[in-house]
């Protein structure tokens, strides 16, 4: 857990000697969930039925934006290749960097979400299970996402082979949080949908540190 938390550490350290990168996504973020009231106009139905799709697609082309930074700068100047030679393990460092980057751009995003809801004529309750989904989602985007970026980490045009990489396997987490949300404003229970997510969210933690560990051995080989 000390590699972890040390790993954790530097990258909220290095982030903050960079921020003009992380508030690039929260600023997209941002923009681009605001864009469609204006473009749409103040039609209440129309706008509520559409918040939970855009404010998700939003999170996920923001997150999309940051991922191909995760692992970049420290395999261009060495840092990846003593993380593999340490004696700590690998997979918890990577465990610290991707929880880092979830920080930094999934977490502001779930904070964001209720204010930009408002735009969108979402009731209270509409935004409370919109941020428990973005909150149970988010990461799992992070953490795949890691994935994909250790695969492509190197190689020539990997920003636009990471999101075709990524995309298909970001589509259920998407259903089932704009599931969640619209569920909820139709009278349903959401809970099967943010069961979903969370059961998405335990299997990525078990599962992705180690892939993203091992792609990026064989990156380094």
């Amino acid at each position: 857990m000390t590699a972890l938390l040390v790993s954790l550490q530097r990258d909220l350290r290095l982030a903050a000697r960079r921020r003009s990168e992380v508030m690039t996504s929260l600023a997209f973020f941002v923009v681009v969930v605001s864009l469609f009231p204006l473009g749409i106009g103040p039609e209440a139905q129309l706008l509520q039925r559409i918040a939970p799709g855009v404010i998700w697609v939003a999170a996920l082309l923001a997150t999309l934006l940051g991922l191909p930074r995760l692992f970049a700068a420290d395999h261009a100047d060495g840092t990846l290749e003593q993380m593999a030679l340490s004696p700590q393990p690998l997979v918890l460092l990577v465990a610290g960097k991707v929880m880092a980057h979830w920080l930094l751009c999934g977490l502001p995003l779930v904070l964001l979400a209720p204010l930009l809801g408002m735009q969108f004529n979402l009731d209270g309750g509409s935004q409370q299970v919109l941020v428990l989904a973005l909150l149970l989602g988010t990461p799992v985007l992070s953490l795949i996402g890691a994935v994909g970026a250790a695969l492509t980490l190197g190689v020539r045009g990997g920003g636009a082979l990471l999101a075709l990489l990524l995309l298909p396997l970001y589509v259920p987490t998407l259903v089932f949080g704009t599931g969640a949300v619209e569920s909820y404003a139709a009278g349903l229970d959401a809970t099967p949908q943010l069961s979903l997510l969370g059961a998405l969210l335990i299997v990525a933690l078990v599962f992705t540190p180690w892939a993203t560990a091992a792609a990026l051995r064989i990156a380094l080989e």
